[in-house]
């Protein structure tokens, strides 16, 4: 894979454009807009009684719009008494259909802002759809949901919009009237921008996403973001010695690594990061599927302390099937070259063991780990005499019987794992129908972690025995991305560029690919994550495969066809409330007093 490497450079060795910088907040021309309405529901039936909204931009109000609009319904006494609207006052107001395209057009090219602006937005785009309009694409911005990221106790009880107007000092008083509030609004919204214009927030991106958990070091440092291109990726955070804190990916590198210095991200941990890091790294990639690789593997390498995931992907566990004169299951660390099929591999020996549990139900091998001859005579053991197992140490049966059983085994591991679905769930009946459910709970769980490592190791099985596979996609631009896969192994990446050979672009793709060379086991080239991003990939809707050398296929009775149940089983119980969760159950169902 090839890739283009950018240092950032200091904050002195370029000037800023307003693209890297984001748009600012004294060119942006914002509209207020407050509704009355006949309830709080447009779903369940209230309609809008009021429009009232204001056009503002670098502090100057351009424009304002209002209109009462006829709800052809009653208005609800309490309603009227709360806002003054009336009926009278809305019998020779236009109806919606008429108001609605008005503010549309006043409002056409801004950017919406409401106080709760997903009751006044929601309303607003019920109405859209109800009339079959196409709803513009407005960004909205929503001064209660950042009033309660700035605004304290000791600035005003609440982050009501009364409590707020009156916090800044508003020159118009709300009183449930449509402009009237909307002004109210414009005021809350230009005491936001100057309180948080001193915390070094100029631009809309970060108002949007400003939090006041992002301390005014970790924004002062955005100028690390300069220099990386608007194209995907992968940067790394690194310290005043250069080490490497951080490895993330996006599609586009810039507004990525710009949102970590303002409010998007708001995690602790990240925060410390930062705080920490003095220069940002950017690896430019052909593809998002080369951005995904080449995380992963600089996670591996560098072994960031702040990632959490990938870190390290050679501590992994394999079932193995052994090759010996009485063959056993065994848990091993490593794949070796010596025949033998291995299920796996898993990231946890926890989960190991259960799936390695589930076949010890289902198949009475051997579990010693003794290396005895093909006539062994002793005593059998504990699981012998509980008839868990056929006890060649004893000699209590002959090599055809148990070399019979291992090959059910075998299938089972590569090809069909009904086997061990039908014993075990067998099992798990009986337990469930003799109330033991905890006993048939932890037959389940063993099941689902055998199902999901066949799963995984047929499907990563399969294209790991391929030398090569060559497919491309049409992306979201209109290019195609084309990429070589060796051995389950990402060798390529590349876009085709406008008017090229396709043909020549794909050959010349192929001889600069990486060399990559046959080992044996589910994932010999390439970490389980990177051979699993590279299926997912070649999963995905659009995909055509240029050129396939080898045999890339999954078994039809695999064990993928069991995930389905499994993966549900498991959403739907971690959609459970726990017990001990009853209390709090009671009280969000308990009325307001």
């Amino acid at each position: 894979m090839s890739s283009v490497v950018q240092g950032a450079p200091s904050r002195w060795e370029s000037q800023r454009s307003f693209d890297e910088l984001g748009r600012p907040l004294r060119a942006i021309t914002f509209c207020v807009v407050d509704l009355e309405t006949t309830g709080g529901s447009a779903e369940g039936g209230s309609m809008i009684t009021e429009i009232g909204a204001v056009k503002v931009c670098g502090g100057e109000v351009l424009g304002e719009f209002q209109t009462l609009v006829n709800p052809h319904t009653v208005i609800p006494p309490f309603i009227a008494v709360l806002t003054g609207i009336s009926n009278s006052m809305v019998v020779d107001a236009p109806p919606i259909e008429s108001a609605l395209p008005a503010f549309l057009e006043f409002a056409a090219g801004t950017v919406l802002v409401a106080h709760n602006a997903p009751f006044d937005v929601g309303f607003l785009r019920h109405f859209a759809k109800q009339q079959g309009r196409p709803w513009p694409t407005f960004e909205v911005l929503d001064t209660a949901k950042l009033a309660r990221r700035v605004i304290t106790r000791d600035d005003a009880p609440n982050c009501k919009l009364s409590s707020l107007a009156k916090a800044f000092n508003s020159t118009t008083t709300p009183n449930h009237r449509a402009l009237s509030d909307a002004r109210a609004t414009v005021d809350v919204l230009h005491g936001l921008m100057e309180r948080l214009g001193g915390l070094g927030v100029h631009t809309l991106e970060e108002l949007q996403t400003f939090s006041a958990r992002v301390s005014t070091a970790q924004r002062k440092k955005r100028h690390l973001a300069e220099g990386l291109p608007h194209s995907p990726g992968v940067y790394l955070f690194r310290d005043d010695r250069s080490r490497v804190l951080y490895v993330g990916t996006s599609r586009d590198l810039r507004s990525r690594v710009r949102s970590y210095f303002t409010a998007s991200e708001t995690r602790s941990r990240m925060g410390e990061m930062v705080g920490l890091a003095t220069q940002v790294t950017g690896i430019e990639c052909a593809t998002p599927l080369e951005a995904e690789v080449r995380e992963l593997r600089l996670i591996a390498e560098h072994k960031p302390r702040y990632n959490r995931r990938s870190r390290f992907p050679e501590k992994v566990h394999f079932i193995k099937l052994t090759r010996e004169p009485w063959p056993r299951l065994s848990l091993v660390k490593r794949v070796l070259d010596d025949e033998a099929d291995y299920l796996g591999p898993f990231g946890s020996r926890k989960v190991a063991e259960k799936s390695l549990a589930a076949l010890h139900d289902t198949f009475p091998l051997r579990q010693c780990s003794d290396r005895f001859a093909r006539t062994p005579a002793r005593a059998p053991c504990v699981l012998a005499e509980l008839g868990r197992c056929l006890s060649p140490c004893d000699g209590s049966v002959d090599t055809d019987t148990y070399a019979a059983v291992v090959r059910q085994l075998r299938e089972t591991l590569l090809r069909r794992p009904d086997e061990v679905v039908e014993a075990i769930n067998v099992r798990m009946t009986a337990l469930a129908d003799d109330e033991r459910f905890e006993e048939a709970g932890v037959h389940r769980d063993r099941l689902a972690a055998f199902i999901r490592a066949a799963a995984r190791t047929q499907r990563l099985s399969a294209l790991t025995r391929c030398p090569e596979v060559v497919a491309a996609r049409r992306e979201d631009d209109g290019r195609w991305a084309v990429h070589v896969v060796r051995f389950g192994r990402l060798a390529a990446a590349g876009i085709i560029p406008d008017g090229a050979d396709a043909h020549a672009f794909v050959g010349g793709l192929r001889v600069s690919a990486e060399t990559v060379t046959f080992a044996p086991g589910p994932v010999p080239a390439a970490t389980a994550e990177e051979t699993e991003r590279v299926l997912r990939w070649l999963e995905s809707p659009g995909i055509r495969l240029i050129d396939v050398e080898g045999e890339w296929s999954c078994p039809v009775a695999g064990a993928t066809r069991h995930l389905a149940l499994h993966d549900a089983a498991r959403d739907s119980r971690g959609s459970l409330v726990p017990f001990a969760d009853r209390r709090d159950i009671t009280t969000i169902q308990q009325p307001a007093r």
